[in-house]
């Protein structure tokens, strides 16, 4: 069991679920079925890439590391390879079960996952199919959570899911954009009204709403895979230098749109509205898909897709609400920073190869308050704790099964 669990990268589970739940929280639904299965099936390709990647990697191993499973001969090569196929099929087996949306995604990200191991791992293109991989996860929650289930009639009433629950858990209960096939309010537009010749209305794919959210987790993931790649021999200052500035500019992005917004304020509001009307149309600058790389970010940080908590109304409890929201932002912008930063540090100073691994699992824990972060800015502040309560989970285990 031991060995497996070396081979899996046990200690690395809790920095998955976290991906689904800001997915869920990007699209402004609260967890469900949906999520619930997109979980089951990240863990379960997460598994399948750990798996391969050692298996991918036994003959590098025998030399580099010959404490590892397979070079050690606790586990077969063959055992390896039929885990990683069994995850795989489980994975997308629950994928399915989430709506054709989510097994659309989780049929991207097995692809790139497989393609990473066998082949882009060793490349130049590594990092980015590695970030990739962690995009497409965020973007299977958003998926499989914005897909209605099978079961769910045609007559939502917008801003609630089937059976009459609120669609999220923003900060005073605010409902989000209508998704899926929710009808929104009357003189609403939607997604699926008729497009009429020269309009830019078009349908929207589940969860499209989430990908500012995973961009910023990609970015992360990039800079996490670039410092692995050292991990073995060391000797790189320049990357975990760059990595640290990377992870400093998405926390001060963060802070900076905290800083400058201000509970209750009427103008606020009225942008915040105007916004959340527009999503349900589907254009380039709604989304974060513009072409400047700065107001992707910009999006990624802020509640692009939704109301932001400080748009509420102008009373006493929503500006609690408001205020504590942004309490538990900043928290946990700082919780990412002591996580991902110090490592890094120590491996700009002295880049030997036990310090660049500790800035790798540094960066994998990372993740959690990263998540955390994404959920509470997209409106999501029980989500956030919720994902924020995997910290300690992870770091226990991790003194037990090495993260890399």
């Amino acid at each position: 069991m031991r060995a497996w669990a070396e081979l899996l990268r046990v200690s690395a589970l809790f920095s998955v679920p976290g991906d689904a739940l800001a997915g869920a929280a990007a699209v402004g639904r609260r967890p469900g079925r949906g999520t619930a299965l997109a979980i089951g099936a990240s863990l379960c390709l997460y598994e399948a890439g750990m798996a391969l990647n050692d298996w991918a990697d036994r003959d590098e191993d025998a030399v580099d590391r010959p404490h590892r499973p397979i070079p050690s001969g606790r586990i077969s090569p063959a055992a390896a390879l039929g885990a990683a196929g069994l995850l795989t099929a489980a994975g997308l087996a629950l994928a399915a079960r989430a709506g054709r949306p989510a097994l659309t995604v989780a049929t991207g990200l097995a692809t790139t996952v497989w393609a990473y191991d066998l082949g882009l791992k060793h490349t130049k293109a590594g990092p980015a199919a590695m970030a990739a991989a962690r995009s497409l996860d965020l973007l299977l929650g958003a998926a499989a959570t914005a897909t209605p289930p099978p079961s769910a009639g045609a007559t939502v009433t917008a801003g609630r899911a089937p059976g009459g629950r609120r669609t999220g858990d923003r900060a005073a209960g605010a409902p989000a954009p209508a998704s899926g096939n929710a009808l929104p309010s009357p003189g609403a537009p939607t997604a699926s009204a008729p497009v009429l010749p020269g309009s830019a209305v078009t349908s929207a794919p589940p969860g499209l709403a989430a990908l500012p959210a995973a961009l910023v987790l990609g970015a992360h993931t990039y800079g996490v895979t670039a410092v692995s790649r050292h991990e073995t021999t060391g000797g790189s200052t320049r990357t975990p230098l760059a990595v640290l500035v990377t992870t400093t500019a998405l926390a001060a992005a963060v802070l900076g749109e905290w800083r400058r917004e201000s509970p209750g304020d009427p103008a606020a509001a009225t942008a915040d509205s105007a916004r959340a009307r527009h999503a349900t149309t589907i254009s380039p600058a709604a989304f974060g898909t513009a072409p400047r790389v700065a107001a992707r970010l910009v999006r990624a940080v802020g509640p692009a897709a939704s109301p932001r908590p400080a748009a509420l109304p102008d009373r006493l409890p929503g500006r609690t609400l408001a205020d504590s929201t942004r309490l538990l932002t900043l928290a946990f912008t700082g919780a990412y920073l002591r996580t991902a930063g110090p490592p890094l540090l120590h491996a700009v100073l002295n880049p030997s190869p036990p310090l660049t691994q500790r800035a790798v699992g540094g960066g994998i824990r990372a993740m959690i308050p990263l998540q955390a972060v994404l959920a509470a800015r997209a409106g999501s502040p029980v989500t956030g704790l919720a994902v924020m309560a995997l910290v300690p989970l992870a770091r226990s285990l991790a003194r037990k099964v090495s993260l890399t």
